[in-house]
């Protein structure tokens, strides 16, 4: 009998300690000369949270950097989450192979023509954005080729055509401006671009300028290309980032884990000439691109 009171004690007492733990730190308890530590690992992760900003909190110390309201950053920071703990879709409806990489997954349709993949979904965030921000004769992307295909001139009725490297731009259509033409639009752009033309194309940004909507790139066919989705700072000017991704085969775009660094998890840290892992990818070098 006197073993199960003790048990009971016991059972009792490590749930008040546990209740009592702060996140990410060690508390230390004494009952009757005995030292007991409980350690609890660091969780950033605010479950109710819908959007990027309120879904990942800040470690002890950070806070989040400002940007002017309707800039990209600011954008992608307030971006859309499904509930916690939606896996990952292929566009054939099936679930990813992979469930264990995400910590979120962003509201950003899937089509089912399998086109989308890593580098065309973050061409059709962009793109939604200058969108979304009356910004539309902005929206244009190179082809691998390196031939400039614009969504205006697009709207106007122009399509390519295209024979081995070389493309010519003929009016083969009646105007058309609609939402679901720009859909169109895009479909092209995910054909005939992706991480090759966007490292050709895009300006490079050293690691100590980065920002939001800067991006992780390893180019090539295939490569792979991978988003910065927010950005935190320290008074000593430390700065942590989260990384996101489409994939292939064409899937949601989630926000990804940090498996090097579980400590600080799904955060980033970035330094000159070191290698980046990422739960999906490994980068030699971290390589960053700037949208225009």
């Amino acid at each position: 009998m006197k073993k199960y009171i003790v048990c009971f004690i016991i059972i009792i007492i490590l749930l008040l300690i546990l209740m009592n733990t702060k996140r990410g730190k060690t508390v230390t308890t004494h009952i009757k000369g005995t030292i007991s530590n409980v350690i609890k690992k660091a969780d950033y992760i605010c479950e109710q949270g819908d959007s990027i900003s309120t879904r990942v909190l800040a470690p002890t110390g950070y806070k989040r950097k400002a940007y002017p309201k309707g800039s990209f950053q600011e954008y992608l920071r307030n971006y859309r989450l499904k509930k916690h703990g939606a896996p990952i879709i292929n566009y054939d409806d099936t679930k990813y192979f992979a469930q264990h990489w995400h910590d979120a997954i962003l509201e950003v349709p899937v089509p089912a023509n399998g086109l989308q993949q890593c580098a065309d979904a973050l061409m059709r965030i962009r793109a939604e954005y200058l969108w979304d921000a009356d910004r539309k004769d902005e929206i244009g992307f190179n082809f691998t080729s390196g031939h400039y295909c614009s969504w205006k001139k697009y709207a106007e009725g122009f399509r390519p055509k295209i024979q081995g490297n070389k493309v010519t731009f003929h009016k083969t259509a009646l105007p058309n401006d609609s939402k679901a033409n720009f859909y169109k639009y895009l479909n092209l752009i995910y054909t005939y671009a992706g991480t090759l033309s966007l490292h050709t194309e895009l300006p490079k940004v050293e690691i100590k300028d980065l920002t939001i909507g800067d991006m992780l790139v390893k180019p090539g066919s295939p490569g792979h290309i991978e988003i910065i989705v927010d950005e935190i700072v320290n008074n000593e000017g430390g700065k942590l980032f989260l990384l996101a991704q489409g994939n292939t085969p064409a899937q949601n775009v989630c926000l990804l884990k940090n498996f090097e660094n579980t400590s600080i998890s799904p955060w980033y840290q970035f330094e000159e000439n070191v290698a980046v892992y990422t739960p999906s990818y490994y980068f030699e070098k971290g390589i960053f691109l700037r949208f225009k």
